[in-house]
């Protein structure tokens, strides 16, 4: 029999890569939730027992489930500011409570950190569809109770993002920390070969989240950040219509960005945040603008 030809066995090669990528696809498409979110999951009695190393106490629903955890305003009492954080794609609320040390430096803030369904010790499995509605739900726990101030992590991002939208009267200010335009746009990045915008479940559009608020937007990028490369955030913060302000680390990454801020930074956002009047009450806004920082110190938390 003859051999074939090299036409013949360019198809055969060709066929052999079009079948290996479409398997590829096929796997990438169906386990996509898994390549987003990476939540780290204890049991409630553990994380009960790492809480008090962080000053933290259990956030609970009305039905006393455990929704996430809350770092109080001390010697406050009556209404105060109330700050929501919701956290990026990994670990669990229990680690971000440290955002408290930077917010209660410089003003009575009430910190609030969302855990996620799947995350944590919290049941159920992680979705833009369940983010939003749990940090629904938390939003209108903690607005009885003050204003609500939100500050978004990577991804949770786009749901502060939403929030901040769906909300826009009841949320004097926001900070978003390396955040995106399109949650598309960065996985395309993060996956070129893929037609990614075809294939995403979870799209997190944070521009269009945002436009219907038009608050204060603060806004901290990562200059080395390989994860959500300053970009995208840039993008999010060129196309945010209402008075802003955004910082940029140069040399940090993804995960270390805030642990770089330089000295002052939390001031600079409490004053920045402070122009944010209480609802509605009539106020003139800041001056848009950004502000470009020297290269910080080592890290000092």
């Amino acid at each position: 029999m003859a051999r074939p030809g090299w036409r013949g066995r360019v198809v055969r090669w060709f066929r052999t890569i079009l079948l290996g990528y479409g398997v590829l696809l096929g796997v990438v498409f169906f386990a996509q939730r898994g390549l987003v979110y990476h939540p780290e999951v204890a049991p409630e009695a553990a994380l009960l027992a790492q809480a008090p190393q962080w000053g933290a106490e259990p956030w609970r629903n009305p039905a006393g489930d455990l929704i996430g955890w809350r770092r109080p305003a001390r010697g406050v009492t009556g209404p105060h500011r109330q700050v929501l954080l919701l956290h990026g794609n990994a670990g669990d609320a229990l680690d971000r409570v440290n955002y408290a040390a930077g917010l209660t430096a410089v003003s009575p803030f009430a910190l609030h950190v969302l855990e996620y369904p799947g995350f944590g010790a919290r049941p159920g499995s992680p979705s833009q569809t369940a983010l939003l509605a749990a940090a629904e739900d938390a939003f209108q726990l903690l607005r009885r109770e003050g204003p609500v101030y939100l500050i978004g992590e990577s991804l949770g991002t786009g749901v502060a993002a939403w929030l901040a939208g769906r909300f826009p009267d009841a949320v004097p200010a926001v900070l978003l920390v390396t955040p995106y335009h399109d949650l598309v746009e960065v996985g395309q990045y993060q996956m070129p070969i893929f037609p990614v915008g075809l294939m995403l479940w979870d799209r997190y559009p944070a521009a269009k989240f945002l436009r219907p608020y038009h608050g204060p937007l603060a806004v901290v990028l990562a200059g080395d950040d390989r994860v959500v490369p300053a970009r995208f955030g840039r993008e999010l913060f060129e196309a945010y219509a209402g008075p802003k302000r955004v910082w940029e680390i140069p040399g940090a990454g993804h995960n270390d960005v805030m642990l770089r801020l330089p000295a002052g930074w939390w001031g600079e956002l409490a004053d920045f945040w402070q122009w944010a009047p209480a609802p509605g009450t009539p106020s003139a806004p800041p001056t848009t603008g950004s502000a470009g920082l020297s290269p910080p110190p080592a890290p000092g938390r």
